[in-house]
């Protein structure tokens, strides 16, 4: 199935202008042209477009994901490299997955301390936000 630019857009929550881009910076190969030249992506497109979108998502930077891009043109050769820089990020996101733990952490223990102020000050005239936290 082909999709056109702004139907490609809709479908991988990205705007024609990112697609444009992408393309232009070589994270995207130009996609088949219609009869009357206009972009016509495919489903093989929308699906790597997803995966792009789930590395940026990562925090994977732009310059990554073009080398990564660069590399998946050359097939399973450039695997051993491909999976080194997926082995890489996904170290990052699991050491910012532990950061993003522990403040959850610290807003769990905040909104419980506060839970028990309510419960504690609750019907007897007090306001909360009087009381220091």
């Amino acid at each position: 199935m082909s999709y056109s630019i702004a139907e490609a857009a809709r479908r991988s929550g990205l705007s024609i202008d990112t697609l444009r881009y992408y393309e232009r910076i070589k994270l995207l190969d130009p996609p088949a042209r219609d009869t009357a030249g206009r972009r016509a992506y495919s489903d093989e497109d929308l699906s790597w477009l997803g995966f792009l979108t789930k590395l940026r998502t990562t925090g994977m930077p732009i310059k990554m994901m073009r080398e990564y891009a660069s590399l998946r043109r050359h097939g399973t050769a450039s695997a051993g490299r491909r999976k080194a820089i997926l082995a890489e990020q996904r170290r990052s996101v699991a050491a910012r997955i532990t950061e993003l733990q522990s403040c959850m952490d610290i807003l769990d223990y905040k909104i419980t301390h506060y839970d028990q102020i309510e419960l504690k000050y609750n019907g007897t005239g007090q306001t909360v936000e009087g009381i220091s936290a």
